[in-house]
């Protein structure tokens, strides 16, 4: 429906909606040509980070120091997954939604830990990268402070 008001629209404003379309899917192809090496390594690092038991090791070692802030243990996998995968994240999510309950404060941080932090690897590597942006040296770093933020804010708030 949105495409076909689109369409309209455009012929409305005698605009020429398919060479518009055209040049839309050609630059579509050489944005994913361009992340997809960054994707598929982000996706790979990913699976080895889960697979080895690097998170659950993690994850051990940071509760005692994060407890203070009243984050739960079963939170801590979300809260090291968030800044690598919307996705994964959202999987580890619902896991937690699942077994502990909406209701639960597990269940409430880790809402409050992805809405309040963002995909900070794939949004720099893939989105600057696409649009051809330069970083500069305190991008990552800004952006892991402002998602340390949040996850800590998640816990003490709730």
């Amino acid at each position: 429906l949105f495409a076909l008001l689109c369409l309209l629209a455009g012929a409305l404003r005698r605009a020429p909606v398919y060479d518009a379309f055209l040049e839309g899917a050609r630059e579509g192809l050489q944005t994913a040509r361009a992340i997809l090496p960054s994707l598929i390594a982000m996706l790979c690092a990913i699976r080895a980070f889960s697979a080895c038991g690097l998170m659950d090791l993690l994850s051990g070692l940071l509760h005692p120091a994060l407890s203070w802030a009243g984050i739960p243990r079963e939170t801590l996998p979300l809260m090291l997954m968030r800044p690598l995968s919307g996705s994964a994240s959202l999987a580890m999510l619902k896991a937690i939604l699942a077994d502990c309950g909406p209701d639960s404060r597990a269940g409430m941080v880790a809402s409050v830990m992805m809405g309040s932090s963002e995909t900070v690897f794939y949004t720099c590597g893939v989105y600057l990268a696409a649009a051809g942006v330069k970083k500069s040296r305190h991008t990552i770093p800004c952006a892991l402070i402002a998602w340390l933020a949040g996850s800590i804010a998640a816990g003490l708030m709730v």
